[in-house]
């Protein structure tokens, strides 16, 4: 049987990383955030151009996805989120621009969210307050999700976004001069708006999230048709490669999302690769691993030096509890792609599974690797967790189960565990300091604040 970790993370694996289930305040769909490197990096190229034109480092800037089919897309002063219906429905790269340029005409225009101080908060941590509840349930530790839950009304802001028609037609403006600027076409960004221009007439409750939150008018669609018809770009066209990355994007969430769909959709006679790269998924995750394998060597007959491929070989494998055949594609997605943190927590994941020191030792060196870059995942630290466990350094373990805690914004377990780290670890490191730091800033009791002033750590070690 999986371990708990192993069966929150199950849905989508590290290809599509499930951090979390969550159900958005009112709605009783369920929702999952999802992280998946290849799906990030398409998202953060078609942003890139735009944010910089609107003098916004994009490097400063946090893709997310949120697995919803309803369309709803965000931004914030730190973070951007697409839900993966609103991408699935883009035709094509410019009208996915279109919705990045509006949103950060939102932003440029200096438009706040109308209840809820949303962006003095930061989307993030709101974001994942529901979703790490769920993981930490999953992870065997219900105090911890219910207080993560009891929390998330906040998260409930999501769904009150909302813009009057004066904020939108300047988010139009903004968006349609902020495309120009970078070059591109405007075009997409009135096609999407009109071709839901239906949405007009439902009421309220019938329509999809986006248009509740951002409403929509023919006089808006025609104005805004007007104003980048009249620009210099309007005629400029994606390219090969935006056209052919944007089809792999849609073709990967179909088969991660809607195997069944993808299946019927995604033509068994086609010989493109985003048609037989969607069907290795579904076959995946429709639990057919020999079929899946069988196209993705295929896939990789032609494209050896895919790191997306070798990763979803390696996940394949590692799922089917084949895990010594996982361990060598998985080092091969790395070694091509050495920056991607979550490559490296899923070879992580397969060397701390292998029951070897040598190799569960290495496996804290990957999941290390990965923390620095993404110092704030938490299921790296319980992965991390479990390797130091399964080496018998009860110190290191217990500190990376605080660190869980912590980054799940846990603050009572993240000190319980992180007191515990401190007996077991040396005085004076740099992981013992970690420690204390945990426990001064998680709230400690009067009785725990003594113990640490009797022994003269009161004040957080500097970094």
């Amino acid at each position: 049987m999986a371990s708990p970790l192993r069966r929150a993370t199950r849905l989508a694996a590290a290809t599509v990383m499930v951090v979390g289930l969550f159900a958005q305040a009112g709605e009783a769909r369920a929702q999952s955030l999802i992280r998946d490197t290849e799906i990030e990096a398409i998202l953060a190229k078609n942003a890139e151009p735009i944010l910089k034109a609107a003098g916004i480092d994009p490097k400063s800037i946090e893709i997310l996805i949120v697995g919803s089919k309803d369309l709803n897309a965000f931004a914030g002063p730190r973070v951007m989120g697409f839900n993966t219906g609103l991408i699935l429905e883009a035709d094509d790269p410019n009208e996915l621009q279109g919705v990045i340029a509006h949103e950060v005409g939102h932003l440029a225009a200096g438009h706040s969210v109308r209840s809820g101080d949303m962006n003095q908060a930061g989307m993030r941590p709101f974001l994942l307050t529901m979703g790490l509840g769920v993981l930490a349930a999953l992870a065997g530790a219900p105090d911890a999700a219910a207080g993560l839950a009891g929390s998330a009304s906040y998260f409930g802001t999501l769904g009150a976004l909302g813009y009057s028609r004066e904020q939108e037609a300047r988010a139009d403006q903004a968006g349609a001069m902020l495309l120009d600027r970078a070059g591109l076409s405007g075009r997409g960004l009135a096609e999407f708006f009109d071709n839901f221009r239906y949405q007009e007439v439902f009421d309220q409750a019938r329509r999809f999230a986006y248009f509740r939150s951002h409403p929509i008018s023919s006089d808006r669609i025609e104005s805004l048709r007007r104003k980048v018809q009249q620009q210099p770009h309007y005629q400029a066209k994606d390219s090969p490669e935006a056209l052919a990355e944007h089809a792999i994007m849609k073709a990967k969430l179909d088969g991660f999302l809607n195997p069944q769909v993808a299946i019927t959709k995604y033509s068994e006679k086609a010989t493109d690769y985003p048609s037989r790269y969607a069907r290795a998924i579904a076959y995946y995750q429709l639990k057919e691993p020999d079929r899946a394998l069988k196209l993705i060597d295929a896939l990789l007959g032609e494209q050896p030096e895919n790191p997306y491929l070798w990763e979803l070989k390696g996940q394949i494998l590692f799922e089917f509890a084949r895990t010594a055949e996982a361990e060598a594609p998985q080092r091969r997605s790395v070694a091509l792609m050495p920056d991607a943190p979550l490559l490296r927590l899923n070879l992580g994941q397969t060397l701390i599974a292998l029951d070897d020191k040598a190799k569960i030792a290495e496996g804290v060196a990957e999941l290390n690797k990965a923390l620095t870059q993404e110092s704030d995942n938490p299921v790296a630290w319980r992965m991390l967790a479990e390797a130091h466990d399964k080496l018998g350094q009860d110190g290191l373990a217990r500190l990376a189960t605080a660190e869980f805690y912590f980054h799940i914004g846990d603050k009572r377990q993240a000190l319980v565990f992180a007191m515990r780290a401190r007996e077991k670890l040396d005085r004076g490191t740099p992981e013992w300091r970690r420690a204390t730091d945990i426990v001064l800033v998680a709230e400690p009791s009067r009785d725990e604040m003594r113990e640490l002033a009797r022994e003269g750590s009161t004040r957080p070690a500097r970094q």
